[in-house]
């Protein structure tokens, strides 16, 4: 049995869970609460104790185990994080959705960590929380992987501002039971005795409930929807019946840090704690424990991102290399210096670089910098720029391919070691800039243009490419202020064109909460909108086999240069399949025959599918396809074609070519012949994504 490294980065969920006021009381009376706390305990103005979230998904947290494949005899919680977003109310239904974010390795019999990072919704559409757990697999170890990042942990050096004691009983985990975490090791005392424990434990988060009503106590009395954020690291077993003490020390006025001992033994059983509180700011997006590198940043739109990025909790490399607006001159540290001391006089984390973009050297010795000083990157804004306008005829071949190097080649050189990193770690936000002058042209800046247009191309692809690893690449064309235009621009326009206008969208296109990939955004002045490349719905002439004459298309130009009902695709083989299927839709007058409408479900369709597979037209065809259909009737099937044979599976394939959602109903008619594919498809009632190419191959491979 060995731990599963393919599951790093894949999808769980959703699931989802209903929850009342009972569940909210049982799991009061399952962390000690009672009487004294009659708001947790008695449903008259019923309040909800922060921790009861992450027993509330516990059935989720099972799956990182299921994943993972962990040997269930040795795992054990190691660490856990909870941030909230907003209060937990007394009843609904949660919905939460994750992944398994790294796996760790300790060593040939000392272990393996395993992280899984969570979001959950309320039926009310807030997300409440994220939950961020490390579970320890004891017996699984010396996998090869890689190490865990080293942490640093203090605790100021003064006696605890506060100190709680409480008495969890001999059958405390017996109630606790019931909200959820029914493992054996907490009861039965054969597989206790098996896992090397002399009797079954304590549930770790059961102590992490009872150390959650302390902090309250203490910190925010009366008040547990204050509570926004509570971490802390499982370091020993705790037997039931053993009493404990919290220690809470306050740091900052809504921080403090705590543990948790055994009064008996002195033990420390929770560790590394960390309580943050206050009124839970509304819509706040934050970067905390995020690293961030933003180029050109040394002063306009850059210094800006840099100072925004900071002031949300991110860790920013600040890297300009201090030249003039041509790219001149040797450069100069003092203007990435000046921002660093911006950022670090308000308290943030920074650190300067005057690296190159313009050579591939330069773009990695720039992410280095990042993983030295903050061990990863999140976010990559490409900013740095600079110009060389003349008009084409005066334009010499070292100012264009200098222009280039700088803006185009420059995204490339620092974008590839960056997006390395992000897809190793199964997340990253990209921002490009582009400019009005390459989307629309501008007199005198083919160079400028060409390299600001070129970033949109590469933009394209990579949205592609990061998909699977949760990297968002989108481009920003700023209308701004900034070292390249401020003796350009009138004086009374260079005032309106503030950095500031712009930021708000490039900051939060580099958030977690962005779900855009591929998009382009004008921005400036309080002015913003997207802008794309819109195909027009076209025409066909001819018979798709003999070629149309010139002359057919000259009477036809006005309906080809249409963009009246036209489209954004957002990959080629999107309009490609256009292309090829623009023959295949019948009349619309045609229909099937009633004999042909023989099929009533979904289900009927996939029992049929080997029947009528036809294996010489599958001869050196190797394709997955995958089937999510929606509706009542509806589920997920899959298609294994290869060496001219052919599997139908219900469920989900891991690595499926060509995935095909439709609901039930237009599923059913597409098979019987009554919705064409083809106008299933244009219509948006059939999705394809993968391969969209392989689609095209169904129609030969099954006569149904």
């Amino acid at each position: 049995m060995a731990l599963n490294l393919d599951a790093v980065g894949k999808k769980i969920g959703p699931v989802s869970k209903d929850y009342n006021w009972k569940d909210v009381v049982l799991y009061a009376l399952g962390v000690g609460a009672g009487g004294s706390d009659l708001d947790y305990c008695y449903e008259k103005n019923l309040k909800v104790i922060p921790s009861f979230s992450i027993a509330a998904i516990f059935e989720f947290l099972s799956h990182y185990a299921a994943n993972a494949n962990i040997n269930l005899a040795g795992i054990l919680h190691g660490e856990q994080d909870l941030i909230f977003h907003q209060p937990i109310p007394v009843e609904g239904t949660l919905t939460t959705e994750g992944k398994i974010s790294h796996i760790y390795d300790k060593g040939d019999k000392k272990g393996a960590l395993v992280i899984g990072e969570s979001d959950t919704w309320h039926s009310n559409g807030k997300k409440l929380f994220t939950s961020i757990i490390t579970l320890f697999s004891r017996f699984d170890g010396g996998i090869g992987g890689e190490t865990a990042p080293k942490e640093t942990f203090e605790y100021p050096d003064r006696k605890p501002d506060f100190e709680i004691a409480e008495s969890p009983s001999l059958d405390q985990p017996l109630l606790y039971r019931l909200s959820g975490d029914v493992f054996a090791l907490h009861v039965d005392s054969e597989f206790a005795k098996m896992a090397g424990f002399e009797k079954p434990i304590m549930h770790g988060l059961c102590t992490y409930g009872y150390s959650c009503r302390a902090l309250i106590k203490c910190l925010t009395p009366g008040e547990p929807e204050k509570v926004r954020r509570l971490k802390c690291r499982f370091s020993r077993p705790l037997y039931p019946g053993d009493p404990i003490t919290i220690q809470i020390w306050k740091t900052e006025d809504n921080k403090a840090v705590w543990k948790t001992i055994n009064t008996r033994t002195g033990e420390e059983v929770i560790t590394n704690g960390i309580f943050e509180f206050g009124d839970i700011p509304q819509k706040e997006i934050r970067f905390d424990d995020q690293v961030a590198v933003v180029t050109g940043a040394g002063g306009g739109l850059g210094r800006i991102y840099a100072l925004e990025l900071a002031k949300r909790g991110a860790k920013v490399v600040v890297n300009d290399l201090g030249g003039s607006r041509d790219g001149s001159g040797g450069g100069s540290a003092s203007a990435a210096d000046k921002v660093v001391e911006e950022i670090k006089a308000f308290g943030g984390k920074a650190i300067a670089n005057y690296d190159s973009v313009s050579t591939p050297d330069g773009g990695a010795a720039i992410i280095k910098t990042a993983l030295d000083a903050f061990g990863s990157i999140d976010i990559l804004i490409n900013n740095a720029g600079i110009l060389r306008d003349k008009s084409f005829i005066k334009m010499e071949p070292e100012n264009w391919k200098t222009v280039l190097d700088v803006h185009l080649t420059g995204a490339y050189n620092v974008t590839k070691p960056a997006f390395q990193v992000m897809r190793e770690k199964g997340f990253g936000r990209i921002v490009m800039t582009t400019s009005a002058a390459g989307l629309y042209g501008n007199f005198g800046q083919t160079n400028y243009s060409a390299a600001k247009m070129g970033l949109i191309g590469l933009m394209n692809t990579l949205k592609l490419e990061g998909k699977k690893y949760d990297i968002k690449v989108n481009t920003v064309a700023p209308i701004a202020a900034s070292r390249l235009t401020e003796d350009i621009l009138p004086p009374e326009l260079f005032d309106k064109m503030k950095p500031e206008f712009v930021s708000p969208l490039v900051v939060y296109l580099c958030s977690k909460e962005c779900d855009a990939t591929g998009n382009i955004y004008n921005a400036g002045m309080g002015f913003y909108n997207r802008a794309a490349v819109v195909t027009g719905a076209g025409t066909t002439m001819g018979d798709g086999v003999n070629p149309p004459s010139l002359e057919d298309i000259v009477d036809h130009l006005d309906t080809i240069s249409s963009l009246k009902n036209g489209k954004v695709y957002f990959e080629l083989n999107e309009q490609v399949g256009d292309a090829i299927n623009a023959f295949n839709a019948p009349p619309p007058s045609a229909g099937p025959p009633e004999t042909a409408r023989k099929i009533s479900s979904p289900a009927a369709v996939f029992d049929a599918m080997p029947k009528a597979f036809n294996a010489d037209a599958a001869k050196g065809v190797d394709v997955i396809f995958q089937y999510h259909i929606s509706g009542d009737g509806g589920g997920d099937w899959n298609c294994v074609i290869k060496d001219g044979s052919c599997n139908i599976s219900a469920g989900i394939h891991g690595k499926p070519i060509c995935t095909l959602k439709i609901s039930d109903t237009d599923f059913v008619d597409m098979i019987n012949g009554v919705l064409p594919a083809m106008q299933a498809y244009t219509s948006g009632k059939l999705k394809i994504e993968g391969d969209i190419m392989k689609s095209q191959l169904i129609e030969k491979l099954f006569k149904l």
